[in-house]
């Protein structure tokens, strides 16, 4: 593994290139941009992934996005979906310049909320050649079903920027309790949040660079998002969906399901990983496991030319 930057603008991005085993820098290798999902930093999912893709035989390209964990950007803990698609197409550009990249063999992988992202990036930036998506999201369609009422959140918003434009304090809520007991305290039961606050908050993938921290402005742009709507009329390249069979409430099957669905195209994919809940998906090797095969056998078959 190599630490790298490259940049976003003026925002210099962190990240860190996974190589395959016997890394030889004189041949030319495929390579896949990984899109982590929100709040998560490049040790957590995106490592994980792109640790497994590398031992594979690919160049696997984790970062942090702009504004979080590593990398640069004021103000901090800013969720936009603008520049997060916009670190992937930077991401392509910083991948061409590799002797050892064939510039011709890149992919996009993405999870979670970066599911959403790397479709938003792909629908324009003919570079990535597949696409790949674990337990996918769209993160603008899951907080408009999961916020009580968005409405209000984003009339919230208009409020705390007329306080910040008048020099008041920035506004950061926790994307998840900060532990279990804090949860518990909270009557929260969902099994999906609470299996969240178990891997990010206190599991060995706890990591400092992860602050748990959203800019509550962040909601101006996320709830504005729409990752899929020009699926039907942009996305061009062949697409492997994969979900987890256990469904919850973060509607990670039914998004991947409604993508799959959208695609127009005929080189497509749709797998179940039986058993596994969102989260499994992030680092239960049982499950990620298939996950990786057979997201090998896709780049494989379609980074071949």
């Amino acid at each position: 593994m190599k630490r790298v930057s490259f940049r976003n603008g003026k925002i210099e991005v962190a990240g860190n290139v996974h190589l395959p085993p016997e890394f030889d820098g004189s041949l030319s290798y495929p390579a896949i941009v990984l899109a982590t999902p929100g709040s998560s930093v490049k040790e957590q999912i995106g490592g994980i992934y792109a640790e497994k893709l590398a031992q594979r035989g690919f160049v696997a390209l984790a970062f942090d996005p702009s504004h979080q964990g590593e990398s640069g950007g004021e103000p901090r803990d800013l969720e936009d979906p603008a520049a997060r698609v916009e670190d992937l197409r930077c991401a392509v550009d910083y991948l061409t310049t590799l002797a050892y990249v064939d510039c011709n063999r890149i992919g996009l992988l993405g999870v979670c909320a970066g599911g959403g992202y790397a479709i938003s990036a792909a629908l324009t930036e003919r570079r990535f050649r597949a696409v790949g998506t674990v337990v996918a999201n769209d993160i603008g369609e899951a907080l408009r079903r999961l916020l009580p009422d968005y409405r209000q959140t984003l009339a919230d918003v208009a409020n705390q920027r007329t306080a910040e434009a008048q020099d008041g304090e920035q506004r950061r809520d926790p994307w998840i309790p900060d532990s279990l007991e804090e949860a518990g305290n909270a009557g929260i039961t969902d099994p999906d949040v609470l299996e969240a606050v178990r891997f990010y908050r206190e599991s060995q993938y706890r990591h400092p660079n992860s602050t748990n921290r959203l800019l509550f402005v962040s909601y101006g742009s996320i709830l504005g998002f729409d990752a899929f709507g020009l699926v039907p009329d942009l996305l061009t390249q062949p697409l492997q969906v994969i979900v987890g069979g256990r469904r919850g409430t973060t509607g990670q099957f039914e998004s991947g399901q409604r993508l799959f669905d959208l695609s127009p195209s005929s080189e497509k994919d749709f797998m179940v990983v039986e058993g596994a809940g969102h989260y499994d998906m992030y680092y239960k090797p049982e499950y990620v496991d298939q996950a990786v095969d057979e997201l090998t056998a896709f780049y494989t078959r379609y980074l071949n030319t």
